[in-house]
């Protein structure tokens, strides 16, 4: 069979009891209602069972389902790790190197919990704009507060206006010195004033990587910093690219017909250039969509947001996903 549903998760957290029950996550009570959807209609499937299938070699079954993680974030380890083997079920996981192994927090995770913890985005906004005018940034990137707003703030399927634009303000429009430098100053206010200590307990450690392909799991590959990589000049996402396959090196994940899960979904010819020469098999994108292993070429290989599956098993034995997923930006996060 050619067709394979990925499923896309991020944040997995016990939602309602946690410091930031409005972090866009996955509460621990939907993930094992999803699971048992999941199991209830589909094939949990491998990595390699996918690569090798991409590879020309055995097929996967007709309703082969693949669960994938982005983002290294502890969550993974203490509560998706247990609950997959627990199933005995399999999933794929992809941490960005410089959290992992630097203890740093990213801008997009800056970003993630200052949202988090307002109750208005638009008083974001505001804030963002009086950081604007006081630092001079109109004179010094040459476009106007009011520009990047209009340019940026148009909701898609997930956020609205308001937190598209925080998100991509912060994210690629400003340069990177400033977007560093505002989100530290956001977090500060609203989130924490120990970035170091708050990224110990986000994210995975190198240890943690390495138990994970102890128990079965697949860890692959989600570049050395987390950025748009369409944005980057050839030479960086060389250097984000090889960092991250060190890191799999380390841990003992492989590094021979090996995945990549882009972040924000973002890549180029560049970066299909640079993986077809170093060998990987498997590009995973954020276009919503069941893939196609015939028709999607295996670096482009679509995957559906977790809000796209069944949250509840159906008295049919269907198939597909409850929701179909709505036309949506290739960039999340």
């Amino acid at each position: 069979m050619a067709d394979v549903t990925i499923v896309m998760y991020h944040y997995v957290r016990d939602l309602a009891r946690s410091r930031f029950p409005r972090i866009k996550g996955l509460s621990t009570e939907r993930f094992r209602c999803q699971l048992d959807a999941i199991q209830a209609s589909y094939t949990v499937v491998s990595m390699g069972d996918v690569i090798g299938a991409v590879s020309g070699g055995d097929s996967l079954p007709t309703d082969a389902c693949l669960l994938t993680f982005d983002d290294g974030y502890s969550d993974h380890f203490r509560v998706v790790l247990p609950e997959l083997l627990a199933r005995g079920l399999t999933g794929s996981f992809f941490p960005p190197v410089r959290p992992v192994v630097e203890r740093v927090l990213l801008d997009v995770n800056k970003v993630h919990f200052v949202l988090a913890a307002t109750d208005d985005p638009s008083h974001l906004v505001v804030e963002l704009r009086e950081l604007y005018v006081i630092h001079d940034l109109a004179r010094e990137t040459g476009i106007s507060f009011d520009h990047h707003f209009h340019t940026l703030a148009h909701a898609d399927r997930f956020d609205t206006a308001e937190v598209i634009f925080v998100k991509r303000f912060l994210q690629h429009a400003l340069p990177e010195a400033w977007r560093e430098r505002i989100a530290d100053t956001l977090f500060a206010a609203h989130v924490s004033a120990d970035p170091k200590s708050f990224a110990d307990d986000l994210y995975l450690a190198e240890s943690d990587l390495a138990e994970l392909i102890d128990h079965g799991m697949y860890v692959g590959s989600h570049g050395y910093s987390h950025v748009f990589l369409d944005k980057e000049p050839f030479d960086r996402q060389v250097r984000e690219i090889d960092q991250s396959l060190g890191l799999l090196e380390r841990v003992g994940a492989p590094t021979r017909a090996w995945a990549m899960c882009y972040p924000f979904g973002a890549y180029n010819d560049d970066t299909l250039a640079i993986l077809s020469a170093r060998g990987c098999a498997i590009g995973l994108t954020t276009r919503p969509a069941r893939a196609n292993i015939v028709t999607d070429p295996p670096l482009e290989l679509p995957r559906l947001d977790t809000n796209d599956m069944p949250f509840a098993v159906s008295s049919a034995d269907h198939r597909e996903p409850l929701a179909s997923p709505k036309r949506a930006s290739r960039h999340l996060n």
